[in-house]
């Protein structure tokens, strides 16, 4: 990952855990992909993918979760459930992350997808 990526994780570890989220897992791998943040938000697991930006050359950061990325978190979080062998809520977020002249400039989408 490079220093942009690390640093909007960053922020959104920060930012999630200043809402009140709990933090289970950061950089969660499995063979079918990886998730940048999992955390617990008033007993739902939350699915966060975290897309950093420091120019609106390619658009917004959000915008690079594509359908083929959504796909891939679904199926690294149908494993972690499965793991846990629980039945809890799940919600799928993306923060997306524009970092200019040392600003984080945040939008939190809950439920994106």
């Amino acid at each position: 990952m490079n220093l942009l990526g690390r640093q909007g994780e960053a922020a959104a570890l920060a930012f999630l855990q200043q809402a009140g989220y709990s933090i289970l897992a950061t950089n969660y791998k499995t063979v079918f992909g990886e998730v940048d943040i999992i955390a617990m938000e008033k007993g739902t697991t939350v699915f966060v993918e975290v897309k950093s930006r420091s120019g609106s050359a390619y658009g917004h950061p959000f915008e690079a979760v594509t359908p083929r990325k959504q796909e891939k978190i679904r199926k690294v979080a149908l494993f972690y459930m499965k793991q846990k062998k629980g039945e809890i809520p799940v919600r799928f977020d993306v923060l997306s992350i524009h970092i200019e002249d040392g600003q984080n400039k945040i939008e939190h989408i809950i439920d994106a997808f």
